[in-house]
């Protein structure tokens, strides 16, 4: 007779979970199909990320020129002291030469005489407090040991400066690959942004930014104001006949500029050599913290952590590199957080 056993019924506790489990699928589903789809940014919202990138995208910059400047300082510095070093060692060679042949040639071999071995000592000091000894030489003698103990230290001391220095280089590059990395990316992202945009809404972008910037041929009233020196004039008219070139980044001309690019390489059709960062180019005059004191060809230095810097152009215009994607260009002082003047 066929054994007829009662299905196994589920427990209870599993009932609930895959209730639960189902309603939970069942509730998503429900508000998947009823959520709205995720809104795409306008074209002035797409405007300003770009925006805030760019100004972001230059302070990198600054913090990259500062690096590329500490960079060349350092290889100058290490290249004279490594020509400092080889001359010296040359000038040491003679040195050594100029006790005597014989003692030269002790020196050499390491078989060198007590007295000498006192005087070619690790501790130039020592020497001059052993009378019994300096009477075993001869004045020329220990007048020549002097100029040796002199030119070793003097060696070392170069040799060590310039280890330093090659550290602080490998740094330096670390830095500077750093923030190129950084400008890179806002970069990228920006693009990024810009790329979402419809065919029709760029054209609007770059026609909006077509009619702010201004080419070299365009007139704006700068008013009456004087120059602050005719070092002053003499840059900002510089600057002047670089209007409408293209801003990129790290560049300072004269196919392209960065801001602080702009206004170094303008200084120096005058003349004067000022530091290559708007960080650095603040600290490099007399501040003038009152708009109606600046004068044409001051600097101008704005935000808070001073990473951009233009010229003055008069009647409450500067004249600057703004950022990627614009032209050397007259703008309003007042449509950048103003800081303060740098006369030079």
């Amino acid at each position: 007779m066929a054994s007829h056993r009662r299905p196994k019924q589920p427990s209870r506790t599993r009932v609930t979970v895959l209730t639960t489990a189902a309603a939970a699928a069942v509730a998503f589903s429900a508000n998947a199909a009823n959520a709205a789809p995720s809104e795409k940014p306008s074209k002035d919202e797409v405007k300003a990320k770009v925006d805030k990138l760019y100004e972001e995208a230059e302070q990198a910059t600054e913090k990259l020129n500062g690096a590329e400047e500490k960079q060349e300082k350092l290889q100058k510095e290490i290249s004279t002291i490594q020509d400092n070093v080889a001359r010296g060692q040359a000038d040491l060679n003679e040195l050594r030469d100029s006790i005597g042949l014989a003692a030269a040639a002790q020196y050499r071999t390491g078989s060198i005489d007590s007295s000498l071995q006192l005087f070619l000592s690790s501790n130039p000091d020592d020497y001059l407090d052993k009378a019994s000894t300096a009477d075993q030489l001869s004045s020329q003698q220990v007048e020549a040991l002097k100029k040796i103990q002199d030119k070793q230290r003097e060696l070392a001391q170069d040799r060590s400066e310039a280890s330093e220095k090659l550290e602080d280089l490998a740094s330096t590059r670390t830095e500077l690959a750093k923030q190129k990395k950084a400008v890179q990316a806002k970069l990228a992202s920006a693009q990024k942004l810009l790329n979402s945009l419809t065919a029709a809404e760029k054209a609007a972008l770059a026609a909006a930014d077509a009619r702010a910037s201004r080419s070299a041929s365009e007139r704006v009233d700068l008013g009456d104001a004087t120059a602050a020196s005719s070092r002053a004039a003499a840059a900002f008219s510089a600057a002047q006949s670089q209007l409408g070139k293209p801003y990129v980044y790290g560049a300072t001309g004269t196919a392209s500029y960065d801001c602080s690019g702009l206004t170094s390489w303008s200084y120096a059709q005058a003349g004067v050599s000022i530091p290559r960062t708007s960080q650095a180019q603040a600290s490099a005059g007399t501040r003038i913290y009152s708009q109606s004191d600046l004068k044409v060809g001051d600097l101008v230095i704005f935000y808070s952590d001073q990473h951009h810097v233009g010229l003055y152009a008069g009647n409450g215009q500067v004249l600057h590199a703004p950022r990627t994607g614009t032209v050397v260009r007259y703008e309003s002082i007042n449509n950048m957080p103003f800081q303060f003047g740098v006369r030079i």
